[in-house]
């Protein structure tokens, strides 16, 4: 499991020690809210790029701004600058439609256009052609189809085939994350656990309850969630898929059960467990036979397990060094563990980049934690965040950007920066406070 945020001000022994209790504890209070995306940062000269209104189809699309929800997420990608509407020479929704130089003559590079229409079915089809204004060339055309409620993730579509035709990196605007947010004010609160489009839009609530959650985990194809419950009144590892909310316990061993990890098969639960005798260790539980394996077997602390993209190791966080730090250790018996942080007396919370390039962690940095990811092949760290408390960092699936949270003011918000550093979001509650994010995988 890993610290929560008062054990950052108290020496790693002490927490993890107190660490039963700590879970208790929970976070500050919060209230259900939207999230609104604020810009924290963008790259220098951003793309100039026009999205042209859609021509609608009413009454199946709902009213939904197609084109407001793609410049939205372009923009808020902090790579793209769109051409505000009332600045548009034109509202083709054609390609052929599209005129180079009065889309230049108007500072816009690229030209999105695009068109709705109800198909005999009731589905609601989406056509969008994206343009190169310099030299007309049509570099996409495609066709999403769906159902109304499906509209805003069509938009989505558009975004990622957007971004990755002009940037040549996959798009992961059509994901979702998952995230807790807390209603109220102890002792008398509500905890639930949130899934949001990865914008924080069209918000779906999974699980509520009077006690906390947290430590939420995707499965590999997206369609669990692992996390971490106290209904019971002692902490507990569930799984549950989302569309249904169908769910089982997993793991309700004596002490602690925490931190849970989808291996990159979906087969098994990486675990931290108190064990017979209250020290945490890292476990492997597989749930096809409920068979569980321990990796770690040290007096020291050993948590917060990550998988490696390949599947047969894990990494994890350790002070048997004397300061947390983060370690490796092969899945299979007999394997010892090896160190892979060595800057600074802090380095926690391991997550792997899905291609494995990248080791994301919360490092201290004089005297505020923040995210930072490590070179794999290298070995060297670059820092991301620039905030005070920063914690809980995870991969988009294209492994480009980071969403972790922080601390805003004295409330707790989801943000994301890029690994190259260069952009980042903040994802505010309109009230209270939201923790502990997870981004999802791509969809199929």
């Amino acid at each position: 499991m890993q610290p929560t945020r008062e054990s950052h001000s108290h020496s790693w022994h002490r927490s993890a020690r107190l660490l039963a209790l700590a879970l208790s504890l929970g976070a500050a209070a919060a209230a259900r809210a939207d999230l609104k995306i604020e810009i924290t940062s963008g790259v220098r000269d951003p793309v100039p790029i026009a999205i042209v209104p859609f021509a609608p189809s009413a009454p199946a699309d709902g009213g939904l701004d197609v084109a407001g929800v793609v410049q939205h997420d372009l923009e808020g990608s902090g790579r793209f600058k769109g051409l505000p509407r009332e600045r548009m020479p034109a509202t083709p929704t054609q390609a052929d439609q599209v005129v180079g130089a009065a889309w230049k003559g108007a500072g816009s590079d690229y030209v999105v256009v695009g068109r709705l229409s109800t198909l005999a079915n009731g589905s609601v089809a989406v056509d969008f052609d994206l343009v190169n204004a310099l030299t007309g060339a049509k570099l996409a055309t495609q066709r999403f189809v769906g159902s109304t409620s499906a509209l805003r993730n069509a938009a989505h579509r558009v975004s990622d085939v957007i971004y990755q035709k002009i940037t040549g990196v996959r798009g992961a605007f059509a994901t979702r994350i998952a995230y807790v947010e807390v209603d109220g004010t102890p002792p008398n609160q509500r905890y639930r656990l949130i899934v949001a489009d990865a914008d924080g839009a069209n918000q779906h609530l999974v699980l509520e309850s009077q006690r906390p959650l947290m430590s939420p985990a995707w499965s590999p194809d997206g369609l669990w969630l692992a996390y971490v419950s106290f209904e019971t009144k002692h902490s507990a590892v569930y799984v549950q898929l989302v569309r249904t909310g169908e769910r089982r316990q997993v793991s309700a061993r004596a002490g602690v059960n925490g931190a849970p990890a989808w291996s990159p098969d979906g087969h098994k639960l990486a675990l931290t467990l108190a064990g017979t005798n209250g020290n945490l260790d890292i476990y492997v539980l597989d749930l096809d036979t409920q068979t569980l394996s321990k990796l770690t077997d040290d007096p020291a602390i050993d948590t917060e397990p990550a998988w490696a993209a390949d599947g047969r190791s894990v990494y994890f966080t350790s002070d048997r060094a004397g300061s947390p730090q983060i370690y490796q250790i092969g899945v299979q018996p007999g394997a010892r563990p090896k160190r892979i942080t060595f800057g600074g007396t802090y380095n926690a919370r391991p997550r792997m980049s899905p291609d494995g390039s990248l080791l994301a962690m919360v490092t201290l940095d004089g005297s505020n934690y923040r995210i930072a990811v490590q070179d794999t092949a290298s070995g060297a760290v670059r820092i991301l965040s620039h905030g005070r408390l920063d914690e809980s960092p995870s991969f988009a699936p294209n492994g480009a950007t980071l969403i972790y949270s922080e601390r805003d003011g004295n409330r707790g918000a989801l943000a994301t920066v890029s690994t190259d550093g260069l952009t980042g979001l903040r994802l505010n509650a309109t009230e209270g406070e939201v923790q502990d994010p997870a981004w999802g995988p791509f969809g199929p």
